[in-house]
């Protein structure tokens, strides 16, 4: 019988990951298309990618893939070969991580959705066919020169805090789905101005620009492959970095540094600091900046309370989050914490609805 999903624990995942010799590449890619039977799209996927020993996570639905993966170095050409053998993903780009050191995944989860990026669209007249021009990081270096450009950040206030583009509009909103609409409303006044839109890899930024076109916008642009693809285009072709900072990434680095600058202050201290970490207690594990002195401190968690509890025996700790989600907060998206107090935390975890986009 074929596999098609995993049934070894995560921590021997993780185990046998940082026990493999062999490098990975951490890859990731998207592509709007019609998907006629995602389900049996997905099991077929699996199969060709779980005999590549290929780990991560990907979004399968009716409009197209959305994947972050690492692959064994051995095994990219044969990955590109399968992935290129799929008629609407041939000649896919391919962004490849910038700061990588092979760890980011330890399993392959393919996960069936409604969409591939969670977007709140309810209107049948809207279609990702009519979506905003792509520029590269040569095209948005001048274009960010014209003080008449507008640069729409469309990434969670989390990724933004670490490194964004210089000049760049925050859309202050926890969600994809609520920036979308916000993003029209703030920008309403500017509809015949050159406005470019990015995220991370591109897929967000692309939705959203077809979303501002739908809305009556004119000169809509959005930057190919997000962050990763520019910041891998200006170093090759050695032009300046106009992102600034870190660019926050959905795997076990939480992070890619693009730039030496560190723009964001650790949440405990208010140090200079842009090194996300999850809380170590696991009945927490809320998503927060701490710098090297504040992790010693706190013994890697996020307040006094969470330190106390993460230092009980392991049979306490199990006692005390017995019903609590203690995945929910790996992905916090509360724009409002920026220095969160024990009672912040304390809030915080009860309010989250554990929602992730990718």
């Amino acid at each position: 019988m074929a596999v098609l999903h995993n049934r070894v624990s995560q921590a021997e995942l993780k185990k046998k990951l940082y026990a493999e010799t062999e490098h990975r590449t951490t890859i990731s890619f998207y592509r709007y298309f019609p998907i006629a039977d995602p389900k049996q799209f997905r099991d077929a996927l699996y199969k060709a990618l779980h005999q590549l020993n290929v780990f991560g996570r990907i979004y399968v639905a009716e409009e197209g893939i959305n994947a972050q993966i690492s692959v064994p170095d051995s095994k990219v050409d044969a990955f590109r070969a399968y992935l290129y053998s799929i008629p609407p993903l041939n000649g896919l780009r391919l962004n490849i991580a910038v700061d990588d050191d092979g760890k980011s995944f330890w399993v392959l989860k393919i996960k069936v959705r409604d969409k591939i990026v969670a977007d709140g669209i309810h209107d049948p007249s809207f279609s990702m066919e009519n979506k905003g021009r792509y520029v590269n990081a040569g095209q948005m270096n001048e274009m960010l020169q014209n003080g008449d450009t507008i640069v729409i950040d469309m990434r969670n206030h989390y990724e933004y805090e670490v490194g964004h583009f210089e000049k760049a509009i925050e859309i202050p909103s926890d969600t994809f789905r609520e920036q979308l609409p916000m993003a029209v409303d703030m920008m309403k006044d500017n509809k015949d101005k050159n406005i470019i839109m990015y995220c991370t890899g591109g897929i967000r930024c692309e939705k959203a620009s077809a979303y501002m076109l739908h809305n009556g916008f004119k000169n809509v642009f959005h930057l190919e492959g997000g962050i990763i693809n520019y910041a891998r285009q200006a170093k090759e072709q050695g032009l300046p970095s106009k992102f600034i900072g870190k660019n926050f990434v959905f795997d076990d680095r939480l992070g890619e540094r693009i730039t030496e600058d560190i723009i964001a202050q650790c949440h405990q201290c208010g140090k200079p600091a842009d090194t996300h970490t999850n809380c170590k207690n696991d009945g927490c594990h809320l998503l927060f900046i701490q710098c090297e002195a504040c992790a010693k401190t706190y013994d890697g968690c996020c307040s006094e309370e969470c330190k106390t509890v993460y230092n009980l025996p392991e049979e306490e700790q199990k006692a005390l989050r017995k019903g609590i989600d203690k995945g929910m907060m790996v992905f916090n998206k509360s724009r409002k914490r920026l220095r969160p107090t024990i009672e912040e935390n304390r809030q915080a975890r009860d309010n989250s609805s554990g929602e992730t986009d990718s």
